[in-house]
């Protein structure tokens, strides 16, 4: 006899028989399956937030690599984060019905985590940008900011080279 019969039987031998059908049939209910959504169903209000929250939480719980729904501006960011070397890499897995990227994190010789701190700068509420010229360095110049730029998506680094501003998308350290 499996819970669910033992809570029947239980209730059948009240004394109150309405509180026992309104109980049965809340039980009887087919529950909603947790934790079957599907990866294309999920709605983002802000996809590079997602993204980035994937990976701080992915470090966190030391993956080997976190899955984002693919788009050219979130592989751009990646990119970017594996030339700075804050990831191994990242590839595009194609899938039905829509393409993943998946980022394949870095830790240290140790397991010491790379990425200690990843964080939103421009959301969509409240865009923030920067001249070549604002763009300071980060954490002493442990650290970087992702800039998205008329030339493409570039570290601060690379953005105060090319004397180019735009965009501060992120910034990791």
């Amino acid at each position: 006899m499996d819970d669910r019969e033992q809570f029947i039987e239980n209730f059948m031998s009240a004394e109150s028989v309405s509180g026992t059908y309104a109980l049965m049939v809340w039980f009887l209910v087919p529950e909603k399956p947790v934790g079957k959504r599907r990866l294309e169903n999920i709605m983002h209000s802000d996809p590079i937030a997602d993204m980035l929250t994937r990976i701080r939480n992915g470090v966190s719980i030391e993956r080997p690599f976190v899955d984002v729904p693919y788009s050219k501006l979130k592989h751009s960011v990646a990119d970017v984060l594996q030339r700075e070397g804050f990831i191994w890499d990242a590839e595009i897995v194609e899938g039905e019905p829509v393409r993943t990227l998946r980022v394949n994190l870095k830790y240290g010789p140790n397991g010491e985590m790379v990425i200690n701190h990843i964080q939103r700068v421009s959301r969509p509420g409240r865009r923030v940008y920067a001249a070549a010229s604002e763009m300071n360095r980060v954490r002493h110049g442990t650290g970087i900011t992702v800039v998205t730029t008329p030339q493409g998506v570039l570290s601060n680094r690379e953005a105060r080279k090319g004397h180019v501003g735009g965009e501060v998308l992120a910034e990791v350290w």
